[in-house]
């Protein structure tokens, strides 16, 4: 180590319990401070701990610093368990080689790791007033289970080597109402922040995580600002897990728990902000509650994943907003969704829907009614595409249909009735059948009044012979002529009636060329 102090022995202004963490730094040995009753070795109680168990930072500094050599045969670590930590241990722009763990250490200041190295650095059940550590880069892994933090942590623009391990970390806000301020974060592997309890803001934006982040079980509440999980333009190599874990004694997990142990949903009370992130393998959103203010969001604007599983245990008390988003498989059901006015669609973009659950055609379209308390195409064109793509065919249409008929809402007077019409003979093109069934009808009905009163001849003895139903069909047909019509000549309401049936072949005609061109564009 460069610098290191070749003196074997402790310094003289060392205390007993100094001078043992010392020999044991040497060795590369934990000097273990505990008690053995678990209640008097709990660093987060208020009973201060005495002179026996206390080592002072200065002294923890200068052996991560400026520390003696190794034993022969050892390595050098700082292994401390028990102990408290008096005064503020300040290792800011300074380079540790040692490893570091420590458990169940008792903090009496801040520590102060800004722009610091380190190569390892483990924390367990710890208890620190806060922990600034802007820049701070690791070579190995950061670990943080089980400890209390009550001023926030700051990890703005740190880089750890491996992984970043929070798993049931207590946090609580600093002066700015932050209780992770990780904005600009990069972690080479996995990021476990699982069964945390954080109050204030977690910051993550612009990070960079080159595995998965896991915040199964997890519970974040920020009531007095706007988010309690802002990580805008996030990327996140494989996946984000917004779901349940469980903990049973000092154990804790995920997946498929054991019997007998308790199952943590996660929880977010406040604002979600997930805006413009990039999720490698999936987005899971399982089981989750969010309970949400009127004006606060579950906002996804424009994120980019293979999948996003949006399955919480009930729709969030807020507004949910896509808008923008690229999704591969959007995996969901019905009774995840919120109602009228809390869904933002705009935009939208899926490939595939797969339902988890019930999620008929019906409440497919109230889902997307709901999504657009004013009139969008957009969502519906989605839909339908997600369907087709499916094989779905026929549910597509019925998607297509139902957007005229929404569209048809926000249209003139005039052209609202074309439309109804439309819909009610060929039904806007997506059931073309309908316009043989009007055709048959009004044939037979026109077929059964000319037999009934036939009309005269328009010049006698040059027309053809007369056949009603030939008379009728012909005035129906607005393109073909079958010779019929302008061979007779109707009168009083004779004539009416033909002129009626004119006009209905017109309409049935200029409706079926709409719906065909409309499918012809949709193909």
């Amino acid at each position: 180590m460069e610098g290191a102090s070749s003196v074997s022995e402790p310094p003289s202004d060392f205390t007993a319990s100094e001078r043992e963490m010392w020999r044991a730094f040497r060795a590369g040995e934990v000097h273990d401070l505990r008690t053995g009753v678990p209640e008097l070795d709990n660093p987060g109680t208020s009973r201060i701990w005495g002179p026996e168990r206390t080592v002072r930072a200065s002294a923890v500094a200068r052996l991560l610093l400026d520390g003696p050599p190794a034993d022969s045969g050892r390595v050098c670590c700082l292994k401390l368990s028990g102990a408290r930590i008096s005064g503020q241990l300040n290792l800011s722009g300074g380079t540790v080689a040692p490893y570091i763990e420590l458990h169940n250490c008792q903090f009496e200041q801040q520590v102060l790791m800004p722009e610091c190295s380190f190569t390892t650095l483990r924390m367990v059940r710890c208890a620190i007033p806060r922990i600034e550590a802007a820049r701070l880069s690791t070579e190995g892994d950061l670990h943080l289970p089980q400890c209390t933090v009550p001023g926030g942590i700051r990890l703005t623009d740190a880089h750890i080597g491996t992984d970043l391990l929070l798993n049931q970390l207590v946090v609580s806000a600093d002066r700015h109402g932050r209780a992770i301020a990780a904005d600009g974060l990069s972690v080479a592997q996995d990021v476990e922040a699982e069964l945390v309890k954080a109050t204030g803001e977690v910051s993550l934006r612009s990070a960079r995580i080159g595995g998965r982040l896991s915040l199964r079980g997890s519970a974040l509440r920020n009531t007095t600002g706007r988010y309690a999980l802002n990580a805008a333009r996030i990327t996140i190599e494989h996946t984000l897990y917004l779901s349940s874990g469980w903990v049973s004694g000092t154990l804790s997990g995920t997946g498929t728990p054991p019997g007998g142990v308790r199952t943590r949903h996660f929880t977010c009370d406040g604002g979600v902000r997930l805006d413009d992130g990039r999720f490698g393998n999936a987005l899971v959103v399982d089981r989750a509650r969010f309970q949400l203010t009127t004006s606060q969001e579950l906002s996804l604007r424009r994120i980019q994943t293979p999948e996003l599983r949006f399955t919480p245990e009930r729709p969030p008390t807020g507004r949910i907003v896509l808008a923008g988003a690229k999704i591969g498989n959007l995996v969901t059901e019905a009774a995840c969704w919120p109602g009228a006015g809390l869904i933002d669609l705009s935009g939208f973009a899926y490939e595939s829907l797969r339902p988890t659950g019930p999620f008929p055609l019906p409440a497919r379209l109230a889902w997307l009614s709901a999504a657009t308390p004013e009139y969008s195409p957009e969502p519906y064109e989605q839909l339908a595409t997600a369907l087709r793509a499916d094989g779905m065919d026929e549910d597509a249409r019925e998607v297509l249909l139902a957007k005229q008929r929404r569209r048809r809402e926000t249209l003139p007077l005039a052209a609202r009735l074309w439309g109804y019409a439309q819909d009610i003979t060929v039904a806007y093109g997506y059931r073309p059948g309908r316009a043989a069934w009007w055709m048959a009808v009004l044939w037979a009905i026109g077929s059964v009044v000319f037999a009934l009163n036939p009309p005269p001849e328009l010049k006698q003895g040059e027309g053809p012979n007369w056949n009603p139903a030939l008379y009728a069909l012909d005035l129906l047909l607005p393109v073909i002529d079958l010779g019929q019509d302008s061979a007779w000549r109707p009168s009083g309401w004779e004539q009416w009636a033909a002129t009626l049936l004119v006009l209905l072949g017109w309409i049935l005609a200029t409706t079926v060329a709409a719906g065909a061109s409309r499918l012809l564009r949709r193909s």
